[in-house]
């Protein structure tokens, strides 16, 4: 896995005179957990389908390593796990898993791992659409985690969770950030955000209204001891 760092260019989208999206720039750190953050309607899911390639968007660019890639090329690159997506309804969870395992290569040992990290052991046996939603969740997190793709791009990774289970899953983002990976969450929880993010992005009707860490965007609101929400709020 190659470590790559991520430029997004200008990017816009609008259906019909709807403008979702009004030329967003920032960038994704190479081995750093960055936090698109924002209400709800602010754009967030459309921002992450857009880099993914999934959308056309509207104009602008997505540089990764300083090489703009086309739509076509942005499934070689990045990664997206989709918030919604609930796919192979009537299939048992072990057998998902194991489809996605062949299809990205990936070894037993890994897959092994995630399911002990993930705590998924109990739901093996279980049909896909019966799971809840933090259960479902914790699937989809083990189906992203198993690819080699240098940038992932998870929606709402923490929706569903409960407080353990979050706190584990933030561990286990971070070891994937050192260890070489670009990560951009959308999250909006905004504690959640502030502990595990590098780097935030914050989005307010499809515009970057900030960027940076938290101390930087507290420097920017003049309150080295706000918290993300004040922040947040005094920002937009």
């Amino acid at each position: 896995m190659q470590t790559a760092s991520v430029e997004i260019r200008a990017l816009r989208k609008s259906f019909g005179e709807k403008h979702v999206l009004r030329g967003v720039n920032f960038q994704i750190a190479p081995r750093a957990v960055t936090g698109l953050i924002g209400p709800n309607g602010s754009g967030k899911t459309t921002l992450l389908e857009c880099v993914a390639g999934i959308l056309d968007a509207t104009s602008g660019e997505v540089l990764v390593g300083a090489r703009s890639v086309p739509v076509s090329r942005r499934k070689d690159e990045l990664f997206l796990m989709p918030e919604s997506v609930r796919p192979w309804p009537e299939q048992q969870v072990a057998w998902a898993l194991s489809y996605f395992r062949t299809v990205h290569a990936a070894s037993e040992m890994r897959v092994a791992g995630l399911i002990g990290a993930l705590a998924l052991t109990s739901l093996l046996p279980s049909r896909m659409h019966q799971l809840s939603k933090g259960e479902h969740r914790r699937v989809l997190l083990a189906m992203a985690l198993m690819t080699s793709h240098p940038v992932l791009l998870l929606d709402e990774p923490f929706d569903g969770l409960d407080l353990r289970q979050t706190r584990d899953v933030k561990a286990l983002l971070r070891a994937e950030a050192a260890g070489g990976r670009s990560l951009l969450l959308s999250i909006h929880q905004l504690h959640d955000a502030g502990t595990v993010c590098d780097h935030l992005v914050l989005l307010s009707d499809g515009v970057v209204v900030g960027e940076g860490s938290l101390p930087e965007l507290r420097a920017r609101v003049g309150d080295d001891h706000a918290s993300l929400d004040e922040v947040f709020l005094a920002l937009t």
